[in-house]
């Protein structure tokens, strides 16, 4: 796979979704600053990582490693964005966003899987 991880759609747009995590949960309850907070935002900052450190590792078996990894990350930050709607800390339209931007992570992310699992060895490096 040729380029950097920052070429992949996949971590584009889970930036995005950290971005938009960080900005939902800054209106949090302060109580929940040790809490669900701190939980949100570290688990949407795990799935680009992941992505990125599976990216720059050199077997098909650690890229797919990190990619799971990704994916565990972002299913923990879909079930909090669902805590956090259910509790009334996110309002509908952005709970809507962040759902709705989370699912589009897990649709790149598991094509992006799927890819790798499919393809032969010998093109992971992009040689």
């Amino acid at each position: 796979m040729q380029g950097t991880y920052e070429d992949l759609k996949v971590w584009r747009r889970a930036m995005d979704l950290v971005l938009e995590v960080y900005r939902s949960t800054g209106s949090f309850p302060k109580q929940e600053i040790y809490g669900l907070t701190s939980q949100m935002r570290r688990a949407a900052v795990s799935v680009p990582s992941n992505i990125a450190e599976g990216k720059g590792r050199y077997s098909r078996k650690e890229l797919l490693q990190f990619l799971f990894h990704a994916r565990g990350s972002l299913l923990e930050l879909q079930t909090q964005i669902t805590i956090g709607r259910e509790l009334g800390f996110l309002a509908a339209p952005e709970g809507k966003k962040l759902t709705d931007l989370a699912s589009e992570v897990g649709r790149l992310l598991n094509g992006l899987v799927n890819r790798f699992q499919d393809e032969p060895t010998s093109r992971l490096s992009g040689s």
